[in-house]
């Protein structure tokens, strides 16, 4: 029994090898998560391990307030110069250095603008002196107020060059400064995982990067000789008190990778999820070709039993087949998910400024999951074609019609079941009540619904597929490819399916996205009422600011009524972190954004007093009048008195601070300015005297209203994109499996089309009829997944109306480009079944058994 499944197997090559596609494809995604997050992982390892190699100890002072790795930039606390000299006095330290190292240092390039980082930080900070790991490649230190130093990696990126006249931002507005020096990094590295640096004399650096004199961000320790790291932490943590947190160089370089390791994670999920729709989409495909495969040996298989096979032994011959395949296809699939691995890891190495990367390594977690997922899921996809196999009777071998149609009964009420229960779960999980496993329940929720449509797509096949071939009836190989496509509802069903799952995804995410933007540019519309808007698009974890000054500057423009500054930070409001804002103009938030009062006065806003939105106010329990403590990024806690309460609405909502407050924000400058006009003044005549206001402020543009609403809303344009792209994939596979179905139909219908040619078919009107076949199946899966995707997509729009997405967009344009190019798709996926069956040698044909 064995060598005749291997004989079997062996003479189904193509047919397996198309079907293990679908495997190496999903099994690709999987292992290249974990050889990306592996190699990457290891990199940063050996990053901060470089980074944190001279620290023997680090002292900081502990911050004003803690925050998340994705809840925003942990501010460094500064803490008085004295504390240098308590380290220095203690035994055991043989150098401590004060230093000043804060992200938030920008220099303005050659071409004027900003240079910008994706991730990676943008230091500011004192100049030490070169060491082991830092080395002045031209120039030499900072000495004067208005002298720099900066990484090479910096200087590449802004095209500057030593003795240059440079912009620097900072918590200030612009200052210039002269380059005196460019460094590098041992190894002959332009920069550290892409961090671009400025180093200032110390007073400088801590004017600028920490608002105050003689104060520090850190005290990087070095033990004497025979001293510990961990004895000398211990005892520079008693030097100094409860207010400082102290660690080894070894721990700092532990938690900083954690850290980030962290946001590796969750960006491995998100490939995994990708991975498994690919895996979805590979079920439907093999699940079909071991069906006809299992259809096309009825009779072998019955001889099989009617020689002595048991039913256990056919089963076991048709799981055998399935493990070779997913045992193939693993191999393949683990091969080229290092290779995508190592590429996306070397992509982000250069999208992080140059990240020198570990060598690329194969971790177990890919190759168990590579193995685990190819066999489970070719076995599972494989199993109910077995038990089918297992009950062919030996009678079927003496007949020559061994598979006839089945009724839909069965198949039709365990679709409803699982649909039924998608439809429950989904429902649970959007309206809120999976408590915390929401994301689980809706994902679950998907899942469940896509299974049991699939399962109930055999049911309309045959109505839909005739619908849709009506449109080549006239002509008459167009009339046998529709009747062709019809005659097996489940296996058009499950080939329909395939590409219904890719479609579905793409147009349900395609119609959340679009009715968000859609709901956000209506509601900015209807709640903005400044004519020019002040503003940058973020590239990394800090918003562009401008100088405050901006604000006072554009109110003395002639026709301009109401400048407001926006400023924005997260903050401990009553013992919880909130995001909090603070307004220059108080008066704006009844003027420009037609906030409606509740309680108390929302129009002004004096030292001590905030502003709260609805909402929030009911979460906490306040009142007019209520005092609430806040502790923000700098400075001492202080208590707010609340004085107004005003309406929630999607695009406002919170706590609002007076204007002083921004000083003690970790980004004290404006990052948004609104400037309403006069009426009849004109927005462009404003404009260009705004823009001349913003010459030293390159991180921001100024635009009216309706551009800037446009530019905001067209940041989820990119993500779709995004998203469209790795969806793809699970596209690719649904037409891999139109292929696959059609190829293994033309070899089950040889004798049939031999006959068809005898009786006068030609062999373009042959291709002709594949072709329909391939372009209605085509097209009814296409159209499955619009009409799936748009209801998904639907529900969710519909359970965030509460959030602000309260208009549902249908993408009418994209669904028709998508059953479009199903109906290319069909075609493409048609020529080499098509170009087989018109090669077939009629009398062999004919003849065929």
């Amino acid at each position: 029994m064995f060598r005749a499944t291997l004989k079997s197997l062996l003479a189904r090559k193509v047919r397996l090898i198309l079907s293990g596609l679908a495997v190496v494809l999903g099994v690709m995604f999987v292992s290249g998560a974990f050889v990306l997050t592996d190699t990457l992982g290891r990199s940063f390892d050996s990053l901060f391990a470089d980074a944190y190699a001279e620290v023997d100890v680090n002292v900081a002072a502990k911050p004003k307030l803690e925050l998340g790795e994705m809840e925003g930039e942990q501010l460094a606390s500064p803490f008085p110069a004295a504390t240098l000299e308590t380290v220095r006095a203690v035994d055991g330290v043989a150098e401590a250095t004060g230093v000043v190292a804060v992200d938030g240092a920008r220099l303005i390039g050659s071409n004027g603008k900003a240079v910008t980082s994706f991730g990676p930080p943008q230091l500011g900070g004192n100049w030490t002196g070169e060491s082991d790991l830092v080395r002045l490649r031209e120039g030499r230190a900072p000495q004067a107020d208005d002298e720099i130093v900066i990484n090479k990696g910096l200087a590449d990126a802004g095209r500057v060059a030593l003795g240059d006249r440079v912009g620097v931002l900072t918590l200030q507005p612009r200052q210039d400064f002269t380059i005196v020096g460019i460094f590098g990094y041992s190894g002959d590295r332009d920069s550290l995982g892409g961090a671009n640096e400025v180093m200032f004399t110390t007073p400088v650096a801590q004017q600028l990067m920490l608002g105050e004199s003689d104060v520090f961000s850190n005290i990087v320790v070095t033990a004497a000789d025979g001293v510990s790291d961990d004895q000398l932490r211990d005892a520079v943590a008693t030097a100094v008190g409860d207010g400082y947190v102290v660690k080894t160089g070894e721990q700092l370089s532990a938690e900083a990778a954690a850290g980030l390791k962290e946001g590796l994670s969750f960006f491995n999920r998100i490939l995994l999820g990708f991975a498994a729709v690919a895996l979805l989409v590979g079920t439907f495909l093999i699940l079909n070709t071991f069906s006809i495969i299992v259809a096309q040996r009825t009779r072998e298989l019955a001889l099989l039993r009617a020689v002595g096979a048991s039913g256990k032994q056919i089963i076991g011959s048709v799981v055998l087949e399935a493990v070779a395949v997913g045992l193939i296809a693993s191999v393949f699939g683990l091969a080229a998910g290092i290779g995508i691995g190592a590429l996306l890891a070397y992509l982000f190495g250069n999208l992080a400024g140059g990240l020198a990367l570990a060598g690329v390594a194969v971790p177990a977690s890919a190759v168990i999951g590579a193995f685990g997922v190819g066999l489970v899921i070719t076995v599972l996809a494989a199993l109910l074609p077995a038990l089918r196999a297992a009950r062919i009777p030996p009678i079927a071998a003496m007949q020559d019609v061994a598979t006839p149609d089945r009724p839909l009964t069965k198949v039709t009420v365990g679709g409803a079941l699982v649909t039924a229960i998608g439809a429950t779960l989904l429902f649970l999980g959007l309206g809120g009540y999976a408590g915390g496993s929401t994301l689980a329940t809706i994902l679950g929720g998907v899942l469940f619904s896509f299974i049991g449509v699939a399962l109930l797509t055999p049911l309309i096949s045959r109505p839909v597929v005739a619908a849709l071939g009506t449109v080549f009836s006239g002509w008459v190989p167009g009339k046998l490819g529709r009747l062709n496509s019809g005659r097996n509802p489940r296996r058009t069903a499950i080939t329909a399916a395939a590409l219904m799952v890719g479609i579905a995804l793409v147009t349900g995410i395609t119609v959340i996205l679009d009715s968000a933007k859609s709901s956000i540019s209506g509601l900015a519309q209807d709640s903005i009422s400044a004519e020019l808007v002040i503003a940058g698009a973020q590239s990394g974890p800090r918003p562009p600011t401008f100088d405050p000054a901006v604000l006072d500057e554009a109110k003395a423009i002639p026709g301009v009524r109401l400048v407001d500054g926006e400023y924005g930070d997260m903050a401990l409001v009553g013992g919880e972190r909130t995001w909090v804002g603070a307004s220059s103009e108080p008066s704006a938030l009844v003027e420009m954004f037609g906030a409606t009062a509740t309680a108390g006065d929302i129009g002004r806003l004096g030292p001590g007093q905030m502003l709260i939105s609805s909402d929030a106010a009911e979460s906490r329990g306040l009142s007019v009048g209520s005092t609430v403590p806040v502790q923000l990024a700098r400075g001492e806690e202080r208590t707010y008195t609340v004085t107004g309460i005003y309406e929630s609405t999607p695009l406002f909502g919170g706590v609002t601070l007076p204007a002083e407050a921004a000083r003690d924000f970790a980004i004290p400058q404006p990052i948004q300015g609104y400037i309403q006009l006069e009426p009849g003044v004109r927005a462009a005549d404003v404009l260009p005297q705004v823009e001349a206001l913003l010459t030293d402020s390159p991180e921001v543009s100024v635009a009216d209203r309706d551009a800037f609403i446009e530019q905001q809303a067209g940041q989820l344009d990119g993500l779709l994109q995004m998203i469209q792209i790795l969806l793809a994939l699970a596209i690719v596979i649904a037409v891999l499996g139109i292929i696959n179905t059609l190829a293994l139909s033309v070899l089950e219908r040889t004798r049939e089309l031999g006959l068809l040619r005898a009786i006068g078919l030609r062999r373009s009107q042959t291709m002709g009829m594949i072709t329909v076949e391939a372009v209605v199946i085509s097209v009814f899966g296409a159209l499955l997944g619009v009409v799936v995707g748009a209801g998904l997509g639907a529900a969710v729009v519909e359970a965030l109306r509460d959030e602000g997405i309260t208009k549902l967009v249908l993408p009418w344009g994209q669904m028709g480009v998508f059953l479009g190019l199903a109906a290319i798709i069909g075609v493409i996926a048609a020529a080499l079944p098509a170009i087989r069956a018109a090669r077939i040698n009629v009398l062999g044909a004919i003849a065929h058994d």
